[in-house]
């Protein structure tokens, strides 16, 4: 179980923040439900939005089953990386093996983006590196933060550069994780 180590770790202020979820080994919803539950106990972050689940083909090994993907937003004072290592326990917590990149998985938990963050470290990159090119990413993230500016364009502009077609909604609403 991941606890803070300290105060150092956090920032003086909530922030937004936003992470993307995803799998493709079992049941995924209950997955992903799963770890918003968890982060949401947290006392250092608090789940605000939730996108609708989306069924979503692989992406970069596409020899593998369909992955279902969401956004959530959350407010926190986590330093980005006391909240990635935050996210990691929880992939850990939900039976994430890291075997091949980009290859099948219980539970992802990416940082997406942290209000009024540029971060370009070894461990961790804010915003995303790759968010933008994933309609698995950003069709969910519109859906919550479609108005927010991201490499001076919003996320519903950036939504309409890609191709979308084979997305479905599999869980509509955001209030699919709270039960």
């Amino acid at each position: 179980m991941w606890k803070s180590q300290s105060s150092i770790r956090k920032s003086t202020d909530m922030k937004r923040a936003w992470l993307g979820l995803g799998g493709n080994l079992d049941d995924v919803p209950k997955a992903m439900a799963v770890a918003l539950r968890r982060l949401h106990t947290e006392p250092n972050v608090k789940v605000v939005t939730v996108s609708s689940v989306y069924r979503t083909p692989p992406w970069g090994v596409e020899d593998q089953p369909w992955f279902h993907n969401c956004c959530a937003e959350i407010a926190t004072d986590l330093a980005p990386d006391a909240l990635l290592e935050m996210c990691q326990a929880v992939e850990r917590e939900g039976k994430r093996e890291r075997i091949v990149r980009w290859g099948p998985r219980t539970i992802d938990v990416d940082i997406l983006m942290i209000e009024g963050t540029l971060l370009a470290s070894e461990t961790l990159t804010v915003p995303h590196p790759r968010m933008l090119e994933r309609a698995f990413v950003l069709v969910p993230l519109a859906d919550i933060a479609g108005d927010v500016s991201v490499n001076g364009a919003t996320i519903a502009q950036h939504c309409t550069r890609i191709d979308d077609q084979n997305l479905e909604i599999a869980v509509a609403g955001g209030d699919w994780w709270k039960d």
